[in-house]
């Protein structure tokens, strides 16, 4: 992983060895989380099946299982002698969902409701799953809180907050713990630079790094609440020894400082010496304005607040994910 100094703390997991599964393990997020907890002594097993995840994001010293979040018998096999489930495994694109919303609805809720069901088999301790800031829908201001009335906008954003639901029903009917946490925006340098559906850090690291106009959105004054990937790192490793009594619980996970789209390009733009003026695109589909967590529950039940310096973290993220152009085109 690309660190940030400032970041290597230790999360507040107060459990000094656990079995851990990891879906999406070869997936940006779920990769990160899978290498931080082998550095810190937990037995890691990753399922992925790899449709957006990559085989060589698989830290070493993990079990590999290829298998699908769709297929039951699988994971409840790979479930089996786990004592905490790291939910990354997702198709992660509001695009893409608009695009494909069979494919995201089957990944996203079969295949949450597959791996609740594994866990209560093989008496897993806690499931702690990732959500999405998107549940809620277009906020035009404000901060956006867990008690707010959910309004998804695109099939994305429902397949995230179904299973949020399903993790709740979970909680109270089979006594299988869980957590939710709701990601705002994560971005970082494993981010992948060169899918259609690409997020918007790689999407201007790519077009500026080959010399194109980047695309912009809307007007891309809409905000988003970024936060960094070993943010939300830290915030999986709380999430798994907070206390059981918040079970069923969703927890906001932000970086408390929205930027908007055009702030982010000329970031990326200074780290990488090239400005280029974007080409403007039409809203997509399912977009919303803004995006800002209110963190104070993370903050009371996980103990856990961003600790990412903007500045830093946009170039290793910028950094980063040109290295793994470059290295991508050269293979």
């Amino acid at each position: 992983m690309y660190r940030i100094d400032a970041l290597r703390y230790k999360a507040r997991c107060n459990i000094s060895s656990m079995r851990a599964l990891v879906t999406g393990g070869g997936g940006f997020i779920g990769s990160a989380l899978a290498s931080e907890l082998l550095e810190n002594g937990h037995d890691v097993r990753v399922l992925e099946n790899f449709i957006t995840g990559e085989r060589d994001q698989i830290p070493d010293g993990s079990e590999l299982i290829e298998a699908d979040l769709r297929d039951r018998d699988a994971v409840i096999a790979a479930s089996r002698g786990i004592d905490v489930v790291f939910h990354q495994g997702a198709i992660r694109s509001v695009p893409r969902s608009v695009d494909q919303p069979d494919l995201v609805t089957e990944c996203n809720v079969i295949g949450t409701l597959n791996v609740l069901i594994g866990a209560a088999a093989s008496g897993v301790r806690r499931v702690v799953y990732a959500s999405s800031s998107s549940v809620y829908g277009d906020v035009q201001e404000g901060l956006q809180h867990e008690d707010a009335a959910p309004n998804p906008v695109s099939p994305y954003a429902a397949s995230k907050l179904a299973a949020e639901y399903y993790c709740r029903v979970w909680a109270q009917l089979y006594g299988v713990s869980t957590i939710s946490l709701r990601y705002f925006n994560v971005f970082g340098p494993g981010q992948q630079p060169d899918s259609r559906y690409a997020a918007v850090f790689p999407g201007f690291v790519m077009a500026l790094s080959e010399r194109r106009s980047p695309e912009v959105h809307w007007d891309g004054q809409q905000a988003r609440d970024f936060t960094y990937v070993d943010d939300v790192v830290a915030a999986n490793l709380a999430a798994a020894s907070a206390d059981l009594r918040t079970d069923g619980a969703v927890i906001n996970i932000g970086g408390g400082d929205p930027k908007t789209v055009n702030e982010v390009l000329r970031a990326v733009s200074d780290v990488l010496g090239v400005w280029i003026e974007p080409t403007l695109l039409p809203k997509r589909a399912g977009d919303i304005r803004r995006t800002h967590a209110d963190i104070s529950r993370a903050k009371a039940i996980l103990g856990w607040e961003p600790r990412a310096d903007w500045k830093a973290a946009v170039t290793l993220t910028a950094r980063g994910i040109r290295r793994k152009l470059m290295n991508t085109q050269h293979a």
